[in-house]
């Protein structure tokens, strides 16, 4: 069995992160202890308790908090490689400020498929504008009907489109591993639109001739997706952002899929993540933020 040592010089870490990581963890064992905790088996919920003995330590500085949870996470990463542990409870978990990130109003199946539907494309007089409503919503339906995110949509390529078979390969990216979804009907006849007239429109103006399924001309794609969700919120005020839409969709997933089929969908790692999206967990961690969450 590797030691936690080696797993970290593996990884190349530097000797004076190495240092600071056991310094961390010796600190969180020792809380461990104190409250007859295991630090290898913990669950998210005691880890929940463990957060708000960090925020009453350092009130104002969420970084130096966000700091200490990041080394005991690369523990956790180490104990799943050794088979100790399946899953990292911390994976994404942030604290941020003084609010409580939750899975909150859920959007419906209905009210998915709606942003879908309501988005606009024809009454557009600009060509060009109006190829880009195009592309936004087929930006939405990959968001709405296949939960892809910010990374999944910018490092798609033409190669993954599989109009042939109604399918779409996304690549692994991060914490995501790679996975083919089905695409709905709609979808492919308009995909096909897409790449036969619009998307060359698009890169005739942008002269960009990559093979990016969507063509940019901006550095970051989150510019073009925050667009995107800009005009969403128009036709429904619940929705926040694309993280919140994803998290709507695997949880309506949940609803009528078994845990490992969504874990495979939305291309987690480690089915500890997609546990999270789980009604009944819902309910439970908004309990455990209500009784222990450092930000509440």
């Amino acid at each position: 069995m590797k030691t936690f040592n080696q797993y970290l010089i593996d990884k190349g870490l530097k000797q004076s992160t190495i240092t600071d990581i056991h310094y961390r963890l010796e600190k969180y064992k020792r809380w461990c202890k104190s409250r007859r905790y295991d630090p290898e088996t913990i669950a998210y919920k005691a880890l929940v308790k463990y957060i708000k003995y960090l925020k009453d330590r350092y009130q104002q500085q969420p970084t130096t908090i966000n700091n200490q949870l990041h080394r005991i996470k690369t523990y956790f990463d180490y104990l799943i490689e050794e088979d100790i542990r399946a899953d990292n409870p911390l994976e994404d978990v942030k604290v941020k400020g003084k609010r409580v990130k939750l899975f909150a109003n859920v959007l419906s199946n209905d009210e998915l498929e709606d942003l879908y539907y309501s988005f606009e494309t024809e009454n557009i007089k600009d060509v060009y504008h109006r190829a880009c409503a195009k592309r936004n919503k087929i930006i939405t339906g990959l968001m709405v009907y296949q939960a892809l995110n910010n990374t999944d949509l910018s490092n798609l390529k033409t190669e993954h489109l599989e109009l042939y078979k109604g399918k779409i390969y996304i690549p692994n990216a991060g914490n995501n591993n790679s996975r083919t979804l089905e695409l709905k009907p709609w979808q492919v006849i308009e995909l096909l639109e897409y790449m036969n007239q619009v998307r060359p429109q698009m890169q005739k103006r942008m002269q960009s001739y990559d093979d990016k399924l969507f063509p940019l001309n901006t550095s970051q794609f989150n510019n073009i997706l925050n667009a995107v969700v800009k005009k969403l919120k128009t036709y429904n005020a619940k929705v926040t952002n694309a993280r919140h839409i994803r998290a709507s969709v695997i949880t309506n997933w949940l609803k009528r899929n078994n845990i490992r089929e969504v874990q495979q969908m939305c291309g987690h790692k480690y089915i500890g993540s997609t546990e999270k999206y789980k009604q009944d967990s819902l309910e439970d961690l908004q309990k455990s933020i209500k009784n222990f969450h450092p930000l509440s």
